[in-house]
């Protein structure tokens, strides 16, 4: 049976309405999808220590170069068997005109040889990643010489972000992740007994691996 035509333009209408509004939602959907794409990605690293153990966010997309750095070192097996050697704190700071609370571990001295080339800078002027409570960092000397050593922030520290005072080039330092869980052991760690800066005797790094 035909439809009378007045019937049949409705019903195209209709058709035609409802298509549109599939249209947008998939269009909708797929800008959802995007969106999530987008989003920064973290690859988890669990570190167990002489004091317990922490875990760490790393930031693959935000600071790649870095971040693929340091997984290279985990990966390697690098890390087990290393320390927590240095603990910057009141009781220990030797700058006064711009003063910072970290932690810094590395891979064991013996094992330096096995590590791998230096990296290139990534401030935190182009990764958006900054030196707040619990974030972790390259340590390094020159711009392009970080390797294996890296530490932790207790406590915000704007003065080891780009533009800040705390190292003379004012090119800051590369951060690239946070303590995610167990930034308690990591406040111990800092507080662990030192002469000077040096901690003694250094916190052995059992196992670093991914999650």
């Amino acid at each position: 049976m035909r439809l009378p035509l007045r019937a049949s333009i409705g019903l195209l209408a209709g058709v035609v309405l409802a298509g549109a509004g599939c249209v947008g939602k998939a269009s909708s959907t797929g800008r959802v999808a995007a969106a999530v794409q987008q989003e920064p990605t973290t690859v988890l690293v669990r570190f167990v220590t002489a004091l317990g153990d922490f875990d760490v966010a790393v930031e693959v997309d935000r600071a790649p170069l870095t971040a693929a750095n340091f997984l290279r070192y985990v990966d390697a097996g690098l890390y087990e068997g290393g320390r927590f050697h240095r603990t910057v704190r009141p009781d220990t700071e030797t700058r006064r005109d711009v003063s910072i609370e970290v932690v810094q571990a590395g891979i064991a001295p013996e094992r330096e040889g096995d590590g791998f080339a230096p990296i290139p800078l990534e401030p935190t002027s182009r990764t958006g990643l900054l030196h707040v409570d619990g974030a972790i960092s390259m340590a390094r000397d020159g711009p392009d010489t970080a390797t294996s050593d890296f530490f932790v922030c207790l406590g915000d520290q704007p003065s080891l972000d780009f533009g800040g005072a705390r190292n003379p080039d004012g090119q800051g330092f590369a951060a690239f992740g946070r303590v995610v869980r167990g930034l308690d052991v990591v406040r111990a760690i800092q507080a662990a007994p030192a002469t000077g800066q040096n901690l003694d005797p250094p916190v052995v790094l059992l196992t670093a691996h991914r999650l």
